[in-house]
């Protein structure tokens, strides 16, 4: 609907609420002035009843949730009671031209007080039910609508300052491995075994294939222009006070400390650690002290 369009229905709901409020005025009037109100509390009497109706529809509907809900209440409830007064002044044709006595408004009693009390404490309920209902409109905070502006530069500026690590971004290219074999270094010679025909294999390293990635740049360390100063000569508490060993001194602590070992226990591991020497040392020394016991045993045999 249009903006004209809902001007003239505004307007057309506002001249049939004045109407009917006219049509309740006539009847909450008389009512008013059979329970003991003078002329302008009379006239002013309607506005208390359905007045507070209009303010309580309002009220629903800006307010939400258990506020709401009373807010219905309180319109229920007055709207209820000025039917019942309006109800009575259609049954009692005293009260049109106010012949009827004060605080008469039923010819049974019980009914009379119940109609009575309605009608005084009608106004009563209107201080205290308005004024509770303006302080919760007033109070009301409705929530915030996010336009369409507001949501497009939310979402820009989310864009900017999300990170770059969560950036779309292209799948990496795979990358390709080759194979750089490294050149055997030079053989060290333990020195000839101490068995006829048996010489002594040479402690020589594995060598294991390096795996380079095609395409990666190797790093290269940079070049310092700053002098390196002289360090001077190590100081004689800093080295080391073990003499280095020959492979004859090697093999003979070998043979003294796998004297007494079984052949299952001879392994590479067990000498290194007990004669505190390099993995490739300890796996000489096993075989030759193994290949000794297996001749050994072969001329004994």
């Amino acid at each position: 609907m249009n903006r004209k369009g809902r001007i003239l229905l505004v307007l057309a709901l506002v001249a049939v609420v004045g109407m009917a409020f006219r049509v309740s005025w006539n009847a909450l009037r008389d009512i008013a002035g059979a329970v003991g109100a003078d002329g302008t509390a009379a006239m002013l009497y309607p506005f208390v009843v359905d007045g507070l109706m209009a303010l309580a529809l309002v009220a629903t509907l800006v307010l939400v949730g258990r506020d709401r809900s009373f807010a219905l209440k309180v319109l229920g409830t007055y709207t209820g009671a000025s039917l019942v007064l309006n109800y009575v002044h259609g049954l009692v044709p005293e009260l049109h031209g106010r012949g009827v006595d004060w605080g008469r408004l039923a010819d049974w009693d019980p009914a009379n007080w119940a109609l009575v009390l309605l009608a005084t404490s009608l106004p009563v309920g209107s201080i205290y039910f308005g004024s509770d209902l303006v302080a919760k409109v007033l109070h009301h905070r409705p929530a915030p609508i996010p336009t369409e502006g507001a949501n497009a530069e939310e979402s820009t500026n989310t864009e900017m300052i999300r990170s770059t690590a969560d950036q779309p971004q292209s799948a990496p290219a795979p990358v390709v491995v080759t194979r750089l074999t490294v050149p055997d270094p030079a053989p060290v010679t333990l020195g000839k075994s101490t068995l006829p025909g048996k010489p002594l294999p040479a402690l020589t390293p594995p060598t294991k294939p390096v795996p380079v990635e095609s395409g990666t740049p190797r790093p290269i360390p940079a070049e310092s222009t700053r002098p390196r100063r002289a360090t001077g000569r190590v100081p004689e508490a800093a080295k080391s006070t073990r003499p280095k060993r020959t492979p004859e001194q090697l093999l003979a602590e070998a043979r003294a400390a796998t004297a007494d070992w079984p052949d299952a226990q001879i392994t590479a591991e067990g000498i290194r650690r007990t004669v505190h020497t390099s993995p490739a040392n300890a796996r000489t020394l096993r075989d030759t002290i193994l290949a000794e016991r297996a001749a050994a045993a072969e001329a004994v045999a």
